[in-house]
């Protein structure tokens, strides 16, 4: 392997694998901070209360597939992390879990926020041979976050979208949906396998938009 080979892997697993690794322990961390303040601690005392990716890393999801996919440039990049435990018993209000699971993507919606105004800064404050580069590694990360946003709201347990229905169906439909979760995790893969552009749709579109939005507060602070 040339020198070559090793600054182009490097340049990928910084590009691509350390914001995905930031974004993926930041949305843990919201469903175990959401969780504390409803009144669990449970992700607290084991340990889950924190940004620290080893923490949160599956083996497979977290590093393993990945990784792969980044190295051999693969059209279909996923990954996912252990869940973070939550014991329900220690919840009192009929929507606290709901609130637990839409913490996960609506962090990565605000990461997303937050990064249409670093780029908007970076625009107008940084220059020279470093801004290009700076700028696509936060386009990354946005695209990155709506990304994992978007597929965590697909409603299909044990993503946070079945989660976030479950609140809104009837008894017996959680009861199906939980007692046949192995044949729907068998179908969520086969989705996304099959159905890479049906998300890459809403979240390039999205990219888009906030991309535009970071261009008017550029204008505006020159």
């Amino acid at each position: 392997m040339g020198n070559l080979d090793v600054v182009e892997i490097g340049y990928k697993l910084g590009t691509f694998f350390v914001p995905f690794l930031f974004a993926l322990c930041f949305h843990e961390w919201a469903h175990g901070m959401v969780a504390k303040l409803k009144g669990d601690r449970t992700a607290e005392m084991e340990g889950r209360l924190t940004l620290n990716p080893m923490a949160h890393a599956d083996p497979i999801g977290t590093w393993v597939l990945p990784i792969v996919a980044i190295l051999f440039s693969s059209p279909f990049f996923f990954g996912w992390a252990k869940p973070v435990p939550v014991n329900p018993r220690n919840l009192s209000g009929k929507y606290d879990m709901f609130w637990i699971s839409l913490a996960g993507p609506l962090s990565n919606v605000f990461l997303a926020l937050v990064t249409t105004v670093l780029i908007a800064l970076a625009h107008v404050y940084i220059t020279g041979g470093s801004a290009k580069g700076i700028q696509q590694l936060l386009q990354t990360f946005m695209v990155i976050n709506l990304f994992l946003a978007a597929f965590n709201m697909i409603p299909i347990h044990p993503l946070d979208g079945g989660k976030i229905l479950e609140p809104f169906l009837p008894v017996d439909w959680n009861r199906w949906l939980l007692e046949n979760q192995m044949q729907l995790n068998l179908f969520l893969l086969m989705f996304i396998l099959l159905a890479g552009n049906f998300l890459a749709v809403p979240v390039l579109w999205g990219a888009q938009q906030l991309l535009q939005v970071s261009i008017f507060i550029a204008q505006n602070l020159v």
